[in-house]
């Protein structure tokens, strides 16, 4: 007989990976260059061509036994020293080695978080509407609850007001995500100031740390204008989720990082009560061959132009045309308010345009469509009198 809880989770569906396969199969209809796929949130821009090339090198040079090999629980000891080396030439910090916790991508990073951090279903993790919906599959391995805060919509900036009434003595963290998916907001230097004022004052109410889990895989993806503050920077108890998936295009490698700030309360136990939490999991070991291949191309990116371009384009284009939303300063998204209040409707009539979006319901938050623009420019340029058409509908 099989678990209860997984078949019920089986029987929840991904409305994005729905979407991504009736694409699939009405390209076979009418042809791949006819359909508008903007649902999944799968890099559109290669890996820099260095990646390859030191992946080739290291198999061409390297002992087998030492590239294909275990690492230590915690990573190989010299990537997580270069890890620890580009984040202190980028962000002033101090760390070595001993601050970096290798994962199997920003899902691993997560979920060995929410596991370390709460002890039971009445511990709780609090985010903020509009979330990237698998943080309720995290928090449900963890055997922990997820409490969502409603949206700020106008600015989907922290809704810091709803967040002092919602902490209680079962919170043991606050995660947040920006550049954030589904809308692309960077949180400002200003909010993340006021998010640390906050949590420290409700640590000395409740008496007990509260941590700060910042999911951060679009965080080299950044347009002008914009700057991601870094967290652990304003805030000692923050925990950072970390993945190359996007940065640089290597979403199939599976490799991100943890990073423990020295000054954080728990410090010493941290990483390793990460490897516990990791084993208890089922996450055993990071990929050892793009551990090394990263440690190399740490401070590389993809070309992050091509998605400005696209931003550029889409949110000035839709704009122009009388749709409504807030300018991205990061990630590959777009969140537009739906013509129609029932966000799922309104995606099923943009369907006949063939205009693949995802309604904003499984975000937490409705009444939006979140469009993912990485994607080929062409193909938003051959989009956007499609786009037009539709709002001409509702005109």
């Amino acid at each position: 007989m099989l678990s209860k809880e997984v078949l019920e989770l089986s029987k929840q569906p991904s409305v994005i990976r729905d979407i991504f396969e009736f694409g699939m199969k009405r390209a076979k209809e009418v042809g791949a260059e006819n359909v508008f796929d903007f649902s999944i949130g799968n890099p559109s821009v290669p890996a820099p061509k260095e990646v390859d090339e030191t992946a080739l090198q290291m198999l061409k040079e390297i002992d087998s036994v030492n590239i294909h090999g275990y690492t230590s629980n915690a990573g190989d000891q010299t990537v997580r020293e270069q890890v620890a080396a580009s984040l202190n030439r980028r962000f002033g910090t101090d760390y070595t080695g001993a601050n970096i916790f290798m994962t199997i991508g920003a899902a691993a990073a997560l979920g060995i978080c929410f596991r370390t951090l709460t002890e039971g279903p009445e511990d709780e993790v609090i985010t903020f509407a509009p979330f990237f919906p698998e943080y309720k599959a995290y928090a449900q391995g963890a055997g922990c609850k997820l409490t969502v805060i409603p949206a700020q919509e106008g600015t989907f900036q922290i809704n810091l007001e709803a967040l002092d009434h919602a902490v209680n003595e079962h919170t043991k963290a606050v995660l947040i995500n920006s550049p954030n998916n589904p809308t692309g907001v960077v949180y400002t230097e200003e909010n993340i100031q006021k998010l640390a004022e906050l949590l420290e004052r409700k640590q000395k109410e409740i008496g007990h740390s509260i941590y700060i889990i910042t999911d951060e895989p679009y965080r080299e993806i950044v347009y002008d204008g914009f700057e991601v503050p870094f967290v652990p920077n304003y805030y000692k108890n923050t925990l950072v989720g970390y993945s190359f998936s996007k940065s640089l295009s290597l979403p199939g490698e599976r490799v991100g990082y943890i990073v423990a700030p020295t000054q954080a309360e728990d410090f010493e136990q941290l990483i390793p009560a990460f490897i516990a939490a990791a084993r208890l999991l089922s996450y055993v070991s990071v990929p050892s061959l793009y551990q090394k291949v990263i440690g190399k191309c740490v401070d590389l990116t993809s070309d992050i132009s091509i998605y400005q371009e696209n931003k550029d384009l889409f949110y000035r284009s839709l704009s122009e045309m009388g749709y409504e939303c807030v300018e991205p300063g990061g990630a590959f998204y777009l969140f537009v308010k739906a013509l129609e209040e029932d966000a799922k409707a309104f995606c099923e009539r943009a369907k006949k345009y063939d205009l693949l979006l995802v309604p904003s319901d499984s975000f937490g938050c409705e009444g939006y469509v979140r469009i993912s623009y990485c994607v080929p420019t062409k193909r938003i340029e051959k989009a956007l009198p499609l786009f037009q058409k539709l709002i001409d509908e509702y005109k």
